[in-house]
């Protein structure tokens, strides 16, 4: 069984595309009452016939979910595709994507209902 952590508290997860991953958050997050909607990252195991030619077995990986339904879809990148993508979000590439103060009130007040 995998888990699930904001940095603060971990609990039990698993994500049935990725079993046994520990996942973690973003630790402006809860855990108890979850906020659901947000993106969750795990250290993956290494690739092993991707079908991609860019990712030779061996790579070191990174899978990327959603902790809204345990159901939901891995998504995997290398260690390289996702430090490069974290470097744009450092930089400040995708802050038109931010939500705005309003949006982040109501999924707020959606998670206390």
């Amino acid at each position: 069984m995998g888990t699930i952590s904001n940095g603060r508290t971990s609990k039990p997860f698993e994500n049935s595309h990725a079993p046994g991953l520990d996942w973690r958050k973003a630790s402006r997050t809860d855990l108890d009452p979850i906020l659901k909607d947000c993106v969750i990252i795990a250290a993956a195991l290494d690739a092993k016939d991707h079908p991609h030619y860019s990712i030779p077995d061996g790579t070191r990986m990174v899978a990327l979910s959603d902790d809204k339904d345990a159901d939901s879809p891995a998504l995997y990148f290398s260690r390289a595709e996702f430090t490069k993508f974290a470097e744009g979000v450092k930089d400040g590439e995708f802050d038109d994507l931010m939500a705005t103060d309003a949006e982040m009130e109501q999924a707020a007040a959606v998670a206390a209902v």
